[in-house]
């Protein structure tokens, strides 16, 4: 028999040292204090040992929580981080995710934790604010992408679409056109391939990509020292810009953020984004996206644009002239047939059966062609390659050190809380590292 200090057996450099010394945990009782019953039922597992034990585990990549009682029970670092003797009983599985299923899943608890996670190391200074990198990445979902079922759903309706609506009827009244009449028809739907084993998955079909049902992380990271401050979970057939903006509303009001410039990639390059990002008063810096173009044909960059005769000038000179805004937002220029039947370029220009030549521009092309500019000065250039160095490479620390490869759950809810807390694991190990 020996006598020993158990303090004495974990090295003064370990991370969970760090860890300790320069995080409060403390706010996490206060935080779970409803979920629980002060006076019926047997004493409940302490809620700070429970989450401080889910956090070591992703912090050092345990796959698994049956796996995590097996490593809590034989390495003394942990056990002096959780606050546990060695000879102390170290909860069970079955407790983890009983708690996870019944008391945890329909609350907002991983939110709140790692919210206040961000909210220290906004307080030890490690986030600026000023410049905020988004990027989106795939969990594989835990479903066989052979299970799936065809279903119809309903095309769901983006949230600019009301100030889109309010800008066509202002561009036709400004080019003297009747208001359009309200919709008749039905609303839109969509066949989609719905996984049986985990419905609220998403099939996923890009380029370079893999298929099959997935999950999106939409993730945002300050671009002073990498601290995460924004995880948001979507299906993988979900399009990237479809939650930006309203999360980077989000996390502006959370955390009054003095935000000033977003980098993203290219998949973020729409006109609402664009004109969100401007409407915000942002410095929007975005990668490039080469645009689609028929071989043979003219590129749309050879139709020049004349801001003040508002037409299109194509290659042989010819104007073409505004006709209409379409419900979609797009202004339809148009050329003269009895010019263009006799044009040399008119096999490489069109193939109407009228022989008229149509380009169209977005109402809010104006703020997509300003944006675009952004990446070609040289703030711009530091902006975009620092993507790379923030929210690229805090992906991969999460799918190298934190299993953040596969989803460990069925159902959205399980899956966000488990992104929910990767994050916050790596944004305390970043802050651990920062402030020792």
């Amino acid at each position: 028999m020996e006598f020993v200090c158990i303090d004495e057996l974990v090295p003064t450099d370990h991370l969970l040292r760090k860890i300790d010394k320069h995080i409060d945990f403390s706010f996490i009782h206060e935080l779970v204090k409803d979920l629980y019953c002060a006076d019926n039922g047997r004493p409940a597992l302490d809620p700070t040992l429970l989450f401080k034990m889910l956090l070591v585990g992703y912090l050092f990549g345990v796959r698994s929580e049956r796996q995590l009682v097996r490593e809590v029970q034989v390495n003394v670092a942990y056990r002096w981080f959780l606050g546990l003797n060695l000879t102390d009983k170290v909860p069970d599985a079955s407790t983890f995710s009983q708690n996870r299923r019944r008391r945890f899943n329909e609350s907002d608890v991983f939110q709140q934790i790692f919210d206040e996670i961000v909210l220290q190391a906004i307080a030890k200074r490690l986030v600026s604010g000023k410049h905020l990198f988004t990027d989106s990445t795939h969990l594989k979902a835990n479903a066989n992408k052979n299970k799936k079922t065809r279903v119809e759903v309903a095309a769901s309706r983006q949230d600019y679409m009301d100030a889109l609506d309010n800008a066509v009827e202002e561009d036709r009244l400004f080019h003297g056109k009747k208001p359009l009449k309200p919709t008749t028809k039905a609303p839109t739907t969509r066949e989609i391939n719905k996984s049986t084993t985990d419905p609220d998955s998403g099939y996923m079909v890009r380029d370079e990509k893999p298929k099959g049902f997935f999950y999106l992380d939409h993730r945002t990271v300050d671009g002073k020292c990498n601290i995460i401050t924004d995880v948001h979970v979507t299906p993988g057939n979900v399009h990237d810009r479809v939650p930006y903006l309203e999360r980077l509303d989000r996390q502006i009001e959370r955390f009054d953020l003095p935000v000033e410039a977003v980098g993203l990639d290219a998949g973020y390059f729409t006109s609402a984004v664009c004109k969100g990002i401007e409407d915000r008063g942002l410095y929007g810096v975005m990668g490039y996206r080469r645009p689609t173009h028929k071989k043979g044909y003219f590129y749309k960059r050879e139709y020049q644009y004349d801001v003040n005769s508002d037409t299109y000038i194509c290659p042989a000179g010819q104007s073409l002239i505004y006709k209409t805004t379409s419900r979609e937002g797009y202004r339809h220029y148009q050329s003269d047939p009895n010019i263009c039947v006799n044009c040399e370029h008119l096999l490489r220009c069109t193939k109407n059966a009228k022989q008229v030549k149509t380009v169209t521009r977005h109402v809010w092309e104006n703020s997509k062609e300003r944006i675009n500019q952004h990446r070609l000065t040289p703030e711009g250039k530091v902006i975009y390659k620092r993507r790379k160095e923030t929210v690229e490479r805090s992906f991969a620390d999460a799918k190298q050190l934190h299993g953040y490869r596969y989803a460990r759950y069925t159902g959205l809810s399980r899956v966000q809380g488990q992104c929910l807390l990767v994050a916050a694991a790596q944004n305390i190990k970043k802050i651990a590292q920062m402030a020792a």
